[in-house]
């Protein structure tokens, strides 16, 4: 049973993975799996490294995390949508997307920070460490096939209607990053 409790888990916590690389990869053109399969694997070793991290770190860092938490995520995804917005605006390409390590990082972290909420929130719950692999396995497994996803997907989009959906994209994010804030999403 714990097994399908990590992967709905994952599921769940992928959910924005899916949607940051999807809006980020817009302005990716004909991306290939080199070019994917990276991006998919610092997501998952970031996202599985902040869930293990509050997990490990549980009690000492509930109360200070739901203080900084939200805010946090809302500026890396209002960073990371606006400059996609102004770089589509101005006619510039591939700077403040998912091409470039500080920029995959950058998505990453933003998405992965309810992932160490999470972890903390399975410490306080006396999570056994073999369950905790066993989300840790699923999670790294779900995001990289969602992050790989999101990646062809938003690349394929971006190829057929370029600029607009770059804004659109852009508005998504600064949108999740809103409902983060707010305490909606």
């Amino acid at each position: 049973m714990w097994i399908l409790e990590a992967v709905v888990l994952a599921l769940s916590l992928c959910a924005d993975c899916f949607a940051v690389t999807a809006c980020s990869s817009l302005s990716l053109r004909k991306v290939t799996w080199r070019e994917a399969l990276p991006i998919a694997l610092v997501f998952s070793i970031i996202h599985i490294s902040l869930l293990f991290l509050g997990w490990l770190l549980g009690d000492a860092l509930a109360g200070y995390l739901h203080k900084i938490a939200d805010v946090l995520g809302f500026l890396l995804l209002l960073y990371v949508g606006g400059s996609m917005i102004i770089d589509a605006l101005r006619g510039e390409e591939r700077h403040h997307n998912l091409n470039g390590f500080k920029n995959i990082v950058l998505g990453a972290v933003a998405t992965s920070i309810d992932a160490f909420a999470v972890g903390i929130s399975l410490s306080l719950c006396g999570t056994t460490l073999k369950v905790m692999a066993a989300n840790v396995v699923a999670l790294f497994i779900v995001t990289l096939l969602v992050v790989t996803v999101g990646v062809f997907g938003g690349s394929k989009i971006g190829d057929r209607f370029g600029k607009p959906a770059e804004i659109v994209g852009g508005i998504v994010l600064i949108a999740i990053g809103i409902g983060v804030l707010a305490g909606l999403i």
